[in-house]
Order: C-alpha cells, then structure tokens, then sequence
C-alpha cells in the first residue's frame, strides 16, 4: 500500500540527516535523557516543512498524494488531513456554512465543539431533541418527523449538525433524512468522529458520506490506528465552499503542523485499505464476537444488547449485575489495569480495536469484582475549571445554588467528561431535572467541566435585567 507522506519522512531519517532547523530536539539529538528511550524513534519523524515533505496549508507533494489516496478510498470529492482533532474540522465546517445571526439546526446530543463552533461563528443554534435507546438509557439520534418540524417552525434555517454515529455506536439510517434537508436546500455537517472504520462495510454501519452528507468529519484516531489529535473531513457535492473551508483550516489549525500525526493519518488510511484488500472482515467480526462472548461470561457481569437501532461492532457496553454503576464498575475495572472509555449512571463502555492481539486479564477482571466491596474507596469529586470573563464583560453573572437555578438562564456549560455532551448549555434555561442529574453524577464522582463553584453546590447564572 502507498503511504506518500510516511515514506518521504522515513527516508528523510534514514540519511541520518544534521538538523539546523526547528523543534529544538533536532532529530532527537537533544532530549531529556530520562525519557529518550520512549520518544527516541518517533523524533526523527518530528521534522519541518523542509524540501520533499511539503507543507500541510499548501499541499503540492507528498502531502497532496496523501490526502488524494484518502479522498479515493472514502469515495469523498475532497479530503483533508487534520491535526488538531475533529475539534477543528467542526469548527471550520460551521464556521463555513452558516455566518453571523443565522440559524442552524443542532443535534442536542452533540459534542461541545460543535457548541463552540456556532459560537465562533455568532450564529443561533435551534436544537432538536433526540430519541432515546430504551435499554442503554442514552439519547441516540434525531427522527426526520423532529427535522420536518423544525424546517416548518425555522424556514429560513440553511444547515444541519448531525452526530453519527453516537458515543456508544448506534448508527441509525440518515439517508431520508438528508434527502428531505437537500430537498429544502439545507447543508448536512456530519461529525462522525467514532466511524472513521466505516468504511470498512460489511457489518460496520454505512458512512455519512455514503447518506449523502456534504462534510463529514472523523476522529482517525479514534477507531483506527493514528496517533491522537489525527482526523479527517470529507467533502462532497457542491453546497459547501471549498476555498472557504481550507482557508478556515489554515487559520484554526496550527501552522506548525506535527509530521508524526499527519504521517500516522496516511499509515491509518493505508492500514484500512489492506484489511479491505486482503478481505478480512468476516474475520474480524467473529474476533469481535467472541471477545464480547468473553465478557459476558464473566461472573457477575453482562453485556448489554440493544435492537433499536444498528450498533456500531467495536463498541461494547458491560453492565455490574451486583448493583455497582456505571462508575463503580469502571474503578473495579481500572484496578487490574483495564481502562474503558467511559462509565455512566448503569454501565461502562468499551471500545474494541479492529485487531485485538493482546491477552485480557478476564481472570483479573472477575475477581476484581468479586472483591468489588473493598476496592470502591470513595475520591473527591473532579472538575475542571471555565473561566468566564467574557461573559462578566459583557453580561452580569451570579453563582447561585442548585435549588434556586432552575428557571434561571446558564452563563457556562455544564460538560461530564467524557462523552463531552453539555448537560447545561450556556444560554438555555436551566431545568430542575438537569440539577437532579448534576447532583447524581457529583455523587459519583464524575469529572464535570464546569467552574469551581460547583464543589459548593452552585451553579453561573445571567442576572436578570430589571423591567419597568
């Protein structure tokens, strides 16, 4: 398989070359010796824009080849390698389809750089409700009946941010719906950031790409094998402007672009065409059925199915069947050394590798839980910190507490981290039973990005002007 960009920066480092340009580790030569035996290798990729490696923001090379190959193998009109995350690729495509004051349609489910995106771009966000997976007791997707109420109610509304598929896999079929947006002349904006493997077909949902969507943002590093902070975004079809799109690229995005994650993306692309040239994926399906037998025959433990709506095959969701939650059940998990991606109220999430070569310690695991009573020591709840200084510039803001909050307007977003869903959106009204929910998930312990003031039960609030 071709990896254009890979193979230029392996070459580079094998001519063992004298480096008089920046990082300032030079190839490696200069670096903390306590840490060179971790890093020693990856540092010869960890060039410049020098001769050969082209440059991300102006692509005539190798780099050019590399998202070329990309666009090919996802069927895209036009691909583009990302280093700062799907974070970036969700801002440059809200920021390009919708300008100051407009309206866009806002999947409530979503990702808060979706929410900073329309921010950015001062436009009016109109949310649309989810459905919810009665056996997970997560919110899923937006129905077209919910969209074609929304069109009718915001005619004048011209974009529409899905998330596809959700945290915790299920993919429902987006093809009606975006056909009926087209029909109204709306843009589709997809983050896709868990389905980059879609495009592997077979038992894997379709891509949004495949549904028609215009951009398609994906996490590569995610649920394929790059580094972090590598993505991809998609373009297709003519409703989105090209030349506005990489010009916001260039601006959000770092101008010093790491070779190691862009090198990684063009590995990742190649790795996933290999598993679809050498035809792999009935096996690997049955790798990933049998390793979810593995867990649910474990003592004291299930995996939890859902039939209503296709899951994406990588994603597995194990429940406690002793009474421990969601977040009990991942402290068990993390004392032998097993780290899911996330917990919540009822369970834990587990996302699988496409591959899956090393031993898992099921042994470990269940007796982990059968000594489950002595290993759940209870820890200080965790927060980051918001600042809000613009919002004091420009808007007055009181901390109040839980029980007078309801009914009041929210100065910050309230985000459990992960999944990175807002719970409270700055700007929105706040609801009692969103307070109930922050004080249960407070109780468990659970990282909530909200400012400090949360530790005493209060929450910022827009001061209401006084009418007369």
């Amino acid at each position: 398989m071709k990896t254009p960009l890979y193979t230029a920066l392996s070459q580079h480092a094998e001519k063992k070359p004298y480096s008089f340009h920046v990082p300032g580790h030079h190839n490696g030569d200069v670096f903390f010796d306590e840490a060179r035996s971790y890093y020693a290798s990856i540092l010869q990729l960890d060039v410049t824009e020098l001769e050969g490696l082209d440059d991300l923001h102006h692509p005539t090379g190798v780099i050019q080849e590399a998202e070329d190959l990309l666009a090919k193998l996802y069927g895209a009109k036009q691909s583009f390698f990302l280093v700062n995350g799907t974070t970036v690729g969700n801002l440059a495509m809200v920021m390009s389809a919708c300008q100051a004051g407009e309206g866009i349609f806002v999947q409530r489910n979503c990702h808060k750089s979706l929410f900073h995106a329309i921010e950015l771009a001062g436009a009016t966000p109109i949310m649309l409700e989810t459905e919810s997976d009665p056996h997970l007791h997560v919110p899923t997707h937006v129905t077209e009946e919910t969209v074609k109420q929304a069109m009718a109610t915001h005619p004048n509304c011209r974009a529409i941010v899905l998330t596809y598929p959700n945290y915790y896999g299920h993919a429902a079929d987006l093809s009606g719906l975006i056909q009926m947006c087209h029909e109204a002349g709306i843009i589709v904006l997809v983050d896709e950031a868990h389905g980059a493997h879609f495009v592997l077909g077979g038992a894997f949902p379709p891509s949004a790409l495949s549904y028609g969507a215009d951009v398609v943002v994906q996490s590569a590093h995610k649920t394929l094998p790059a580094m972090t902070m590598g993505s991809y975004l998609h373009l297709q079809g003519d409703r989105m402007d090209v030349k506005r799109i990489k010009t916001l690229l260039t601006m959000l995005q770092s101008s010093s672009p790491s070779y190691p994650i862009m090198a990684s993306l063009d590995v990742a692309r190649a790795y996933v065409e290999e598993l679809k040239g050498k035809g792999l994926m009935d096996e690997i399906m049955r790798d990933l059925a049998k390793l979810k037998a593995q867990f649910n025959m474990i003592s004291n433990l299930e995996v939890v199915e859902s039939d209503s709506l296709p899951m994406d095959p990588l994603k597995c969701v194990i429940r406690s069947t002793k009474g421990l939650t969601g977040y009990e059940l991942k402290k068990v998990l993390e004392s032998v050394e097993v780290h899911p991606e996330l917990a919540d109220e009822h369970q834990v999430l587990l996302v699988f590798g496409l591959r899956q070569t090393k031993d898992i310690p099921f042994t470990a695991i269940e007796q982990a839980l059968q000594q489950s009573d002595s290993l759940l020591v209870k820890k200080e709840p965790q927060t980051g910190s918001l600042f809000l200084e613009d919002d004091q510039q420009k808007r007055d803001v009181e901390a109040v507490p839980f029980e007078k909050a309801a009914g009041r307007i929210s100065a910050e977003s309230v985000i459990p981290y992960p999944p990175g869903i807002p719970l409270m959106i700055k700007g929105e009204p706040i609801e009692s039973d969103q307070i109930a929910t922050l004080s249960r998930l407070l109780g468990h312990q659970v990282h909530v990005q909200a400012s400090q003031v949360i530790h005493q039960r209060k929450l910022y609030v827009y001061i209401e002007e006084e009418t007369l």
